[in-house]
């Protein structure tokens, strides 16, 4: 099941997540340490959604958007970190 992601961002943090009737289910935050450069911190999916890949749909929104933008990513949230661990496609993002 595919869940639209969107994007919020302020001049210091963002998140990419999903909201279902009003309540978010699933989120990637982030802070932004400089213009080109974000950390992120932390990753939250609802126990609904777990096993179903929405963690990877946020991160692979994420990767998307940094690709588009231009901008690093230090992934210092455990499950962020293991995906970019594991995966050498998006290894390009590393700050």
């Amino acid at each position: 099941m595919q869940n639209p992601v969107q994007h919020e961002e302020s001049p210091t943090k963002g998140a990419f997540y999903i909201d279902r009737d009003g309540e978010r289910v699933a989120e990637m935050s982030y802070s932004r340490t400089n213009e080109h450069m974000i950390i992120i911190d932390h990753t939250n999916v609802d126990d609904s959604l777990r096993g179903q890949g929405v963690a990877r749909q946020l991160l692979d929104a994420l990767v998307a958007w940094a690709r588009g933008t231009h901008t690093k990513v230090l992934p210092l949230c455990a499950y962020a970190k293991a995906q970019f661990d594991k995966d050498p496609s998006i290894r390009d993002l590393l700050a």
